[in-house]
């Protein structure tokens, strides 16, 4: 199995979700909750994996940051076959859409995408809430090759696990990754930086602060007795963390 981080960068972000990009001029005087955005890409014999899809921020010359780690890499988007949603806030659904001047399209056109269909009910019913762009999210609802899931929990293959977890949303969903004897774990917002294992406490933030804070205990013991690798989307400094 292959990890590679898709860091888009570290950014800072207000009460009304605004994202601003961290740089050396303006660290030390930006205020808002400081965090980085961090998809993950991973490639198994069977699959090459997006574990959830970024902000899409773009650099000087217009393309997004992803597409060019993705090249750096040497993966077109072509190859990407499973784009694994943990929840629909705008800084992890972005780049599955491209804007074309004739509407809109897949980014990544032969990945099946799957979204957790009450996490979607959840977004549309709460249309005043900053953390939703829903031009994108009823862009990416049109996409062909959308798997919608239901269950609490399964197998979407004999490598990848998937839990209904909530917490940080009320569907938010988790995912496992075997590959013969190495096992990757995504808690997404409710486990994003290393620091939330440091310090047990129940996030505002978070639709439910008190289950994340009970799954985050829950998962440091197993990832700890099974060797897990723990995927950190918004750790400033590390996005992989192995106890």
């Amino acid at each position: 199995m292959k990890i590679i981080p898709l860091k888009e960068g570290n950014f800072s972000t207000n009460k009304t979700k605004d994202f601003t990009l961290l740089t050396e001029e303006n660290s030390t005087f930006l205020k808002g909750i400081k965090m980085s955005v961090t998809p993950f890409l991973i490639i198994t014999e069977k699959d090459t994996i997006l574990l959830d899809a970024g902000i899409g921020w773009a650099n000087e010359n217009g393309k997004t940051v992803i597409s060019e780690l993705l090249e750096k890499e040497n993966i077109k988007p072509e190859q990407i076959t499973k784009i694994l949603l943990s929840h629909l806030h705008k800084d992890h659904i972005e780049t599955t859409i491209t804007r074309t001047e004739n509407g809109f399209e897949a980014t990544y056109p032969n990945a099946e995408i799957y979204i957790q269909k009450r996490e979607l009910d959840f977004a549309l019913q709460n249309r005043g809430n900053y953390s939703f762009d829903f031009d994108t999210l009823e862009k990416l609802i049109e996409l062909e090759n959308i798997v919608w899931m239901s269950e609490d929990s399964g197998q979407i293959t004999d490598e990848i696990y998937y839990e209904v977890a909530g917490g940080h949303t009320p569907f938010m969903q988790v995912f496992l990754i075997k590959e013969k004897d190495e096992t990757v774990f995504y808690g997404a917002d409710n486990l994003p930086q290393e620091s939330y294992l440091k310090y047990h406490l129940a996030y505002k933030s978070d639709f439910d602060g008190r289950k994340a804070m009970e799954l985050r205990l829950k998962w440091q013991k197993e990832a700890t007795e099974n060797h897990w690798k723990i995927l950190l989307y918004h750790d400033l400094n590390k996005s992989i963390l192995q106890l």
